[in-house]
């Protein structure tokens, strides 16, 4: 008996019904031919379904037999697919990317050229492939907030070529911190200099970002960092500095959680030097400064001091910025007060000792039976100099022989001790309460 073949959504004709009921209009074939017609047509659809399940089955396997000689093509690996792999340190469409990590990597083959841009002006950032050909770095601290592109390529030993692309946004102002620091890199200072940084948002996870800057020197000198508030950091032996060492900071705040919602993004290694010692010492009873290096007494100089209405602070303090000439206006630390206040616009040879306004400077406006004698200052320390700062003066000399870091101690002043966090001025703490700073 002949068998129809039928599938799941095919129903057989009702054989109840005799042929000459089935409908058939003009052009219908009759049953006989209708049920050939589907057999004929049925077995062609079985076998296309089978093939191409065959199909999907070789789509699952290893790839080992399916586009193994394709040369790439279709986006599959083919036998000649260069060896070289190119990576990219900043993920394509990262909107985080740090600011100092940014670099490429070649394994198996050597990097032929890279070009990071700023995306919005389309401008090149420097950078440089190292020497032997593998890895590549800008050669300037990314900006904060900006969208770069990166495209790298690279060949591999039989010269077949690879390329990388990538873009990504480093991480927002808003969402980062970084600490300005003193001194700079290279740089050689007196034996008072400390560390410090300054930082431009409040950090209220302390110990992790003072863990993350370690500071050393060649002396063996140990060396603690101190807390003044949330935004500053610094960092000093017990004693000052030994002449001649070498001071190293390594700063790895790249990653780092400074509070909620802010990253750090510095890493850096900055050495210095610490140059020879001078202490000078200034007496406000003798009104003279004693200037001694190395320990051996290299001048007395006469100075004169703050009036009895304005004391000089006393204390141990750090000269912190060096002017040949600067503008000194009284209105602008508290002196505006008519007849209190003063407006120089060319004091000579002027060296900060405080964030509020203590200078130890040249004077050339002052009667020079002062000098030695009395206190005629706001404050600050004269020494007898000339206008414009030419000749051979007190104020001159000790202006070219002092280095930023050098300590100028001022004793028996009627004024307080100054603060240990007005200017560079850390060295008014005990060892025991400096420690106590210390987040680490």
């Amino acid at each position: 008996m002949e068998q129809l073949v039928t599938s799941p959504h095919t129903h057989a004709p009702d054989r109840s019904r005799p042929p000459s009921q089935l409908p058939h209009a003009a052009g219908q074939q009759m049953p006989g031919a209708l049920r050939r017609t589907r057999r004929t047509r049925r077995m062609p659809v079985v076998t296309a379904l089978l093939a191409a399940g065959a199909l999907a089955l070789s789509g699952c396997g290893d790839g080992s037999s399916a586009g193994g000689n394709d040369d790439g093509k279709n986006g599959r690996p083919g036998a000649n697919a260069p060896d070289v792999k190119i990576k990219v340190s900043s993920k394509d469409g990262a909107t985080n990317a740090g600011i100092n990590d940014t670099g490429v990597k070649a394994t198996g083959g050597k990097l032929t050229e890279v070009k990071l841009t700023e995306a919005e002006s389309g401008k090149d950032v420097a950078g440089a492939i190292s020497s032997d050909g593998t890895s590549w770095k800008p050669g300037v601290q990314l900006e904060r907030g900006t969208k770069y592109k990166i495209v790298a390529k690279a060949k591999d030993a039989k010269g077949r070529a690879a390329t990388e692309n990538a873009s990504f946004t480093t991480v927002s102002q808003a969402n980062s911190f970084i600490g300005s620091y003193t001194p700079d890199d290279g740089k050689t200072v007196g034996v008072g200099m400390p560390v410090s940084f300054n930082f431009d948002k409040a950090i209220t996870n302390k110990k992790d970002v003072q863990s993350h800057i370690t500071v050393a020197s060649s002396s063996g000198q140990k060396v603690v960092g101190h807390w003044f508030g949330t935004q500053r950091l610094d960092f000093r032996p017990e004693d000052y500095w030994k002449a001649g060492s070498k001071v190293t900071m390594k700063i790895d705040l790249e990653g780092v959680k400074g509070g909620q919602g802010i990253t750090g993004v510095q890493s850096k290694t900055v050495s210095f030097t610490i140059g020879r010692s001078q202490v000078s010492t200034v007496d406000m009873n003798t009104q003279h400064m004693t200037v001694k290096r190395d320990g051996k007494t290299l001048k007395d100089v006469p100075i004169s001091g703050g009036s009895p209405e304005n004391p000089t602070y006393n204390g141990q303090m750090v000269i912190s910025e060096k002017f040949e000439q600067t503008r000194m206006d009284g209105s602008t630390v508290g002196f505006g007060d008519k007849g209190k206040t003063y407006d120089i616009a060319d004091v000579p040879h002027a060296m900060r000792l405080s964030s509020s306004g203590t200078f130890l400077h040249g004077n050339y406006w002052a009667d020079a039976s002062v000098y030695g004698n009395r206190g005629t200052s706001h404050g600050c320390v004269g020494l007898r100099d000339h206008q414009g700062g030419g000749g051979d003066t007190p104020g001159k000399w000790f202006f070219d022989e002092s280095l930023i870091g050098d300590v100028v101690i001022i004793k028996n002043s009627d004024e307080q001790t100054v603060k240990p966090d007005n200017g560079l001025n850390g060295w008014n703490l005990s060892w025991a309460d400096w420690k106590a700073g210390s987040a680490a």
